[in-house]
């Protein structure tokens, strides 16, 4: 078996794990006031929040290419892969899952599968980093598929926003809720449901409660497993060591990495956000 990874551009992913051969990753378009870029051609994650900063308009991101993925696809086989696996943002988010099902039996000789992962960012990439452990350890197709089922089945990411306004612009909260929220110093506490959309958790008064309950509710969901805890923010560094501290301060004995939202999800999340990711270790 030779195995082809396929994701996209709101994936977080070490340095290491991009310069892979047999990893592709397509792009997500971001639309800041007319202007198209894509993080890491033409955009940095730093350099986003400075152009959202100055922005008249919340900006906009796209689905990925569907004819790029195509492309990708039809050029394996002659590469010599037999496989390939595509790890997508989470169907919840974005309607690219749904959208290349089809695609599955379309290419000759080349076995081909689109999970739904429900996730993305940090989560989405150590499911890639685990496809290729899997994978170099001898594991089948099938059984990769088993394991990421199980990875898939016992992910989240639970959410607190900086500011409230991003999530009415993004139809996630409703105009009222966010100025009553702003009014009473409200935090509400997003999560990826079994679904992957994102829902609001529980609403919590001040900052810093809600923060405590991250840490609670993360605690409580790993207590009984071996599990990647990650620390995901948006260009917001300070608050994000002080997370991690809370947590190891918590009694989690493990190590708990640090990681950014790009320009695809710090479109609707906003700058300020900070989050904690949980998937298990198969």
């Amino acid at each position: 078996m030779k195995l082809a990874v396929i994701t996209d551009s709101s994936v977080y992913l070490e340095a290491e794990t991009l310069q892979r051969e047999d990893l592709f990753v397509l792009d997500i378009p971001v639309n800041i006031d007319g202007k198209e870029y894509v993080e890491g051609v033409n955009l940095t994650a730093q350099a986003f929040y400075e152009k959202m900063a100055q922005a008249t308009e919340l900006p906009k991101t796209s689905q990925p290419s569907i004819a790029k993925l195509d492309e990708i696809l039809g050029s394996l086989k002659e590469l010599g892969y037999t496989h390939a696996l595509g790890l997508f943002l989470s169907s919840g988010i974005s309607g690219f899952y749904q959208n290349i099902q089809y695609m599955v039996d379309e290419f000759e000789d080349l076995t081909i599968a689109f999970p739904d992962t429900h996730i993305t960012s940090a989560p989405l990439g150590f499911m890639v980093e685990s496809v290729f452990k899997w994978m170099e350890q001898g594991d089948d197709f099938a059984t990769i598929q088993d394991k990421l089922d199980i990875q898939v089945s016992r992910t989240s990411a639970f959410i607190m926003v900086d500011d409230l306004n991003h999530l009415v612009k993004g139809g996630r909260l409703s105009n009222g809720a966010a100025v009553l929220g702003n009014l009473l110093s409200i935090k509400p506490i997003l999560y990826f449901n079994d679904e992957g959309v994102i829902e609001v958790y529980e609403k919590v008064r001040t900052e810093k409660k809600a923060t405590k309950r991250l840490v609670e509710i993360v605690n409580d969901a790993t207590k009984n497993g071996d599990y990647r805890i990650t620390v995901i923010h948006g260009n917001a560094p300070e608050k994000a060591t002080d997370l991690r501290q809370l947590l190891l301060n918590s009694g989690i004995n493990s190590e708990i990495p640090l990681a950014t939202f790009g320009s695809v999800i710090g479109t609707h999340l906003g700058e300020g956000s900070v989050a904690l990711s949980y998937i298990p270790i198969v």
